[in-house]
């Protein structure tokens, strides 16, 4: 367990930070949640398009909703206090070899990764849901840039982001297999519609890329 700990903290020093202040901008705007936001509507626009009854609206926003809840609200209230492993940012073996953005260091504890556990639920839950394949790449992918700007501002350990991606995963399938399917059948979502999401997600990289440049 030492040696896999002392792997995990030297595999986060050669993946944290870079000397590029562009990139630092990039990352810094795709980890915040409001950029997100664009992508959300996005989906919730699918899920107007698709499913004509109320009910089934509100399934989906009370699933999605309860993705958050038992991947992020848990780990942040539960677990990563009775955890109690130390962020890189604040590590005292490592934490002067972190390369910090912008004095951006998060709180005290970092397993698991709350990032990792929220946005992979709901890729999950999406993806099971309308089942389009371009769809669940762009989905992961979100994920996965998440994932990474955690590590480029060395807040969280590789090891946080692959116990959160895992949290993740099994709170997505669950939700989506032992909640929304308990009420209803998945109604049948159009790629044309699904591109829509697809385009929000590959245009909010853009942004992040075009406000760094300016």
């Amino acid at each position: 367990m030492e040696e896999l700990i002392h792997f995990d903290k030297q595999l986060l020093l050669a993946l944290n930070g870079s000397d590029s202040v562009f990139l630092d901008y990039v990352i810094m705007t795709l980890t915040n949640a409001r950029t997100w936001i664009p992508l959300y509507l996005a989906l919730f626009y699918v899920v107007l398009k698709t499913n004509r009854g109320l009910r089934e609206v509100l399934l989906v926003l009370a699933s999605a909703g309860l993705c958050v809840l038992l991947a992020g609200t848990i780990d942040d209230t539960i677990v990563k206090p009775l955890v109690a492993r130390w962020r890189p940012t604040h590590d005292p073996e490592i934490g002067a070899l972190v390369d910090v953005v912008n004095g951006y260091r998060g709180g005290n504890y970092g397993f698991f990764s709350a990032h990792a556990a929220n946005t992979f639920s709901i890729a999950l839950f999406f993806s099971l849901l309308m089942r389009r394949r371009l769809l669940v790449i762009a989905l992961v992918c979100y994920s996965l840039v998440n994932c990474w700007t955690r590590l480029y501002l060395g807040v969280h350990y590789p090891g946080d982001i692959t116990v959160g991606l895992l949290w993740g995963a099994l709170v997505g399938w669950s939700v989506y297999r032992f909640f929304y399917c308990r009420f209803t059948t998945p109604p049948v979502y159009h790629m044309r519609h699904c591109y829509v999401p697809v385009v929000v997600f590959l245009l909010t990289l853009l942004t992040a890329v075009v406000l760094a440049l300016i």
